[in-house]
């Protein structure tokens, strides 16, 4: 399986391949994230590697939010992206880091918890906004199954949290796809 700092750097791999392929006529598309076009899509994602990177270097819930509410992408969305990225994976291979508790806008959570939120929130957007745009929307399968390893066992209560949307739809089976199964879960609809 992989680790998670790998599986890190493979979901925001998979991010910036889709990212490099917006086009200017692209930043206004919707997006499966309903409430997000194209834009708004990569500003959260950007906003919440910056997130991460503040609560990582021990910022508070509100101090971390910030990136969020600013705008994160400017005139060079990639650049951004980029910058983000690194500042993230800096923040989280300083000595200890993730060894502790994080002060995360839903209470504190592992450090290691942290990592797979950004992990589950670059590949899913990646998906979203591979939709968006009509790119190629297939995940690395050793990605998909991590993330179902990870966010399959909240299924009874996916819907209730929030962060998913309306969770899964119900319609699909156990013999469909493990990323097909993974994203209905997480309120797409592929």
């Amino acid at each position: 399986p992989l680790e998670l700092a790998a599986a890190l750097d493979l979901a925001a791999a998979e991010f910036a391949t889709r990212l490099r392929l917006v086009t200017s006529e692209d930043w206004a598309r919707p997006t499966p994230c309903t409430d997000l076009d194209v834009r708004a899509l990569c500003h959260h994602v950007v906003g919440g590697n910056l997130m991460a990177a503040r609560l990582f270097a021990g910022a508070s819930a509100a101090e971390s939010l910030v990136p969020l509410r600013t705008d994160s992408l400017g005139e060079h969305p990639v650049e951004a992206f980029d910058a983000a990225q690194r500042e993230l994976v800096t923040a989280m291979h300083r000595p200890g880091a993730l060894d502790g508790i994080v002060h995360h806008a839903m209470g504190d959570i592992p450090a290691t918890r942290l990592v797979e939120f950004r992990i589950a929130d670059l590949a899913i957007h990646g998906w979203d906004l591979a939709r968006a745009i009509g790119a190629p929307e297939a995940l690395p399968a050793e990605l998909v199954e991590l993330l179902w390893a990870q966010i399959s066992p909240m299924a009874p209560m996916i819907d209730q949290i929030g962060i998913f949307g309306t969770g899964p739809s119900g319609s699909i089976g156990e013999d469909a796809p493990v990323q097909t199964r993974l994203l209905d879960l997480t309120g797409r609809r592929p």
